[in-house]
């Protein structure tokens, strides 16, 4: 297969390449140079669940196991009441 380098540098992998491979837009790729000149193109794994870490600001205290249970409960009794939110 062929790919061409355009004047902005950048190829499109043929569509075979990308269907064997499961490639969607917006996938990110790792290149590697190897001193051959052979460049190795890898799908970039994704960062899993430790890519959340500090994504949210650290409460001021830590609630109680009965606070969330009667914050859980307060929702749930407004969701499935008549009118409410869904």
């Amino acid at each position: 297969m062929q790919a061409t380098l355009t004047t902005k540098g950048q190829m499109t992998l043929p569509s075979a390449v990308r269907t064997r491979l499961g490639l969607e837009a917006g996938d990110q790729l790792l290149v590697t140079i190897q001193d051959d000149d052979t460049i190795i193109l890898k799908r970039r794994p994704s960062a899993g669940v430790t890519a959340l870490r500090g994504l949210l600001p650290k409460p001021k205290r830590a609630l109680t196991v009965e606070e969330m249970d009667a914050g859980i409960a307060a929702h749930l009794a407004a969701k499935h009441r008549p009118g409410g939110k869904s």
